[in-house]
């Protein structure tokens, strides 16, 4: 499922390295505080919002605080039902997990943070948390890396000194029972020189016309609150696809092609502001998100990294617009089979649930490989069913369900053929969108005895729009219509492809668990096409020292190839060729080979024997006519056969 957003394209790999280096330097002048309560108590049908399990964490000294995180570890079943709260000692509440939620997974094995994605009751984690080994940070992490359901922001600013209150308690108490066995409090002491900087981002058109003009304004404060000024300020905002850039005016300097702002120092209390102006490119109905993030600073932030590709903090910021009218599904081309088509239907094939590759038996071309590898892990064992039906009845498709921990990871589907054909249509159902959740990109090329063919024609649904040799999510889309459906079709020669199924930039640092299904393919059946040349060269004339002539006498050398520049395998190849009435055949001259210059292997003169075994050779000598014969059991796709022989010029 999936949203066109293009978030944070990275600098050049040095640019971004120097920027980390110059901010790291403040980073590390930062403390995270830890604080732990390992006080077990049995949640039970006792533990009410009312009289909920408390436990305290004490903070000798006084700091003010930089950041907070809270990491929970309580066994329990359905773990929807378990709400926790946090209190300050100022008496600022913050409510990290919302109980009664529809979330049936066990068990809360989690570290909540801001700056991290994905809810702990909330998506499509549905795996129970694990119960062993037991985190003990920092030596073992907890499992899971997610947001609180309310945000911890609220205590950033605070004098951490004093006694910090944890409440558990069950939104259901007579329904199921847990424990809690630990809880850790994160607090991040802010340095003694600090500038809070924040960054908000509007557009000017929410609902523009493809082909309109529209701006996006991108401003970044200094907080009064702040005890220093700011240096050295850059805030990247890399345009998506569906716009290009028209102009920039504003505070600083914006470089289009990098994306980087360039702003300078922020005073304390102060805001700069930039304002892009874009044309809408994107086609009708399509969703495109644009975020931005403080790239780097002089100082370190109260409350957030600068370039971490984060969209949850301050220092970042995300605005959409849609483009209007309704997005219809794309037409895709005819598949043009000059020799008629033939079908990979999985209904038809067999996978072993779990396996990472996978063989297809199809008519006319033979068996089809698969190899499919994740960097991510596959929530369902890879296999064949029709979960995902993108609105057909009965059809079973390779399924590929896959939980990532960053945007960077992909699976990648490789389809190897035995033979080239000259064109293949297939369809993935569901790639779509959900917002915080993923974005799913689905990007396809394919090679030609080893080179990359022409990018395959992608044709969009409603839910996904196709950008150069991708597509991408923007919309939700149900399992069982057509909405996420993509239609794939090459219509040049080729013999492997590549499907790679990941994340868009706007898809969370950590998405969710997502999934497509791989739909049948429908083949052109592979084609011959054989093309025959022949040359000669005089070898001697008796005469010349050099440069030989043609004349009586001559010895000429004949080379005939035969080569498939078709898609399929030529079977049965026979090439006949009369000598000419003014010249005499040479016997015992002839040899064959791939071409003329490695055509060594000697041939007799009939049609039988262990010199005809891939390619052969034969000659019909009567009184009036000489004709030699070449063979060749079989020509792959882009092989080539060649005969030698020679004469004598009468």
């Amino acid at each position: 499922m999936a949203i066109g957003h293009t978030a944070f394209a990275r600098l050049s790999a040095i640019f971004a390295f120097l920027l980390l280096c110059l901010f790291s330097a403040t980073a590390q002048a930062q403390t995270v505080n830890q604080y732990t309560n390992t006080t077990t108590a049995a949640i039970n049908n006792t533990t009410t919002c009312t009289a909920p399990i408390v436990r305290n964490f004490t903070v000798g000294t006084s700091f003010v605080v930089a950041d907070v995180d809270i990491g929970l570890f309580i066994a329990h079943d359905w773990r929807g039902d378990i709400r926790a709260t946090l209190q300050s000692p100022l008496g600022t509440r913050v409510q990290v997990v919302t109980g009664g939620s529809n979330n049936a997974a066990d068990n809360i094995n989690a570290r909540l943070s801001d700056e991290n994605s994905g809810q702990v009751n909330g998506g499509t984690h549905a795996t129970n948390d694990q119960l062993t080994p037991a985190p003990n940070p920092p030596g073992q992490a907890y499992q899971r890396n997610l947001v609180p359901n309310n945000p911890l922001t609220l205590f950033d600013g605070e004098n951490a000194n004093g006694t910090w209150r944890l409440e558990i308690c069950d939104t259901f108490p007579s329904a199921d029972n847990g424990t809690f066995n630990r809880a850790d409090l994160f607090i991040t002491q802010a340095p003694a020189s600090y500038a809070d900087l924040s960054l908000t981002k509007t557009v000017s058109n929410a609902a523009p016309a493809s082909g309109a003009s529209i701006s996006y304004t991108i401003s970044v404060t200094n907080s009064a609150s702040s005890p220093t000024a700011a240096a050295g300020v850059t805030v990247l905002d890399q345009l998506p696809p569906g716009v290009t850039f028209v102009s920039a005016s504003g505070f600083g300097t914006y470089n289009s092609g990098s994306g980087v702002w360039t702003v300078g120092s922020i005073p304390v209390g102060t805001t700069r502001t930039l304002t892009i102006n874009v044309t809408v490119t994107a086609g009708a109905g399509t969703v495109i998100w644009n975020g931005a993030e403080v790239l780097a600073s002089s100082v370190a932030d109260l409350d957030s990294v600068p370039n971490n590709d984060s969209t949850t903090e301050d220092d970042d910021a995300q605005v959409s617009f849609t483009t209007t009218g309704s997005r219809p599904a794309g037409t895709p081309p005819s598949l043009s089979c000059p020799n008629g088509t033939t079908i990979l239907d999985w209904n038809a094939q067999t996978w072993s649930s779990g396996s990472s590759t996978g063989t297809a038996n199809v008519a006319n071309i033979g068996a089809i490989g698969f190899n499919v590898t994740t960097g991510g892990t596959f929530s369902v064992p890879l296999q064949l069913n029709n979960t995902i039906t993108g609105g057909l009845t009965g059809q079973n498709s390779l399924y590929q369900n896959v939980e990532y921990t960053n945007r960077s990871q992909v699976t990648t589907t490789v389809v190897t053929l035995p033979t080239a054909v000259p064109g293949v249509q297939f369809t993935v159902f569901d790639v779509d969108f959900a917002l915080n959740d993923f974005a799913d990109k689905l990007t396809v090329t394919g090679t030609y005895n080893g080179s990359p063919v022409a990018a395959p024609a992608l044709t969009n649904g409603v839910s996904n729009y196709v950008f150069g040799n991708a597509v991408i999510g923007d919309v939700i889309a149900s399992d069982t219509t057509s909405n996420g459906n993509v239609v794939v079709t090459f219509s040049a020669p080729v013999d492997t492809i590549t499907i790679v199924y990941g994340n868009h930039s706007s898809a969370p640092a950590d998405p969710d668990g997502q999934a497509i299904a791989i739909n049948d393919f429908n083949f052109c059946r592979p084609v011959t096409t054989l093309n025959v040349s022949k040359i000669s060269e005089v070898l001697s004339d008796g005469v010349s020292a050099g440069n030989p002539k043609s004349i009586p006498g001559a010895l000429v050398r004949y080379c005939i190839t035969v080569q498939n520049s078709g898609s399929g395998t030529a079977t049965g190849v026979n090439v006949s060729d009369p000598v000419p009435d003014d010249v005499t055949y040479v016997p015992g001259s002839m040899t064959t080979g791939a071409s003329c210059g490695t055509a060594t292997e000697g041939e007799d003169e009939d049609n039988s024997g262990a010199d005809e075994t891939a390619f052969g050779m034969s000659s019909n000598i009567t009184p009036t006519l000489t004709t030699i014969t070449g063979t060749a059991n079989s020509l792959a796709p882009n092989a080539s056969f060649a005969m030698v022989f020679n004469v004598i010029v009468d």
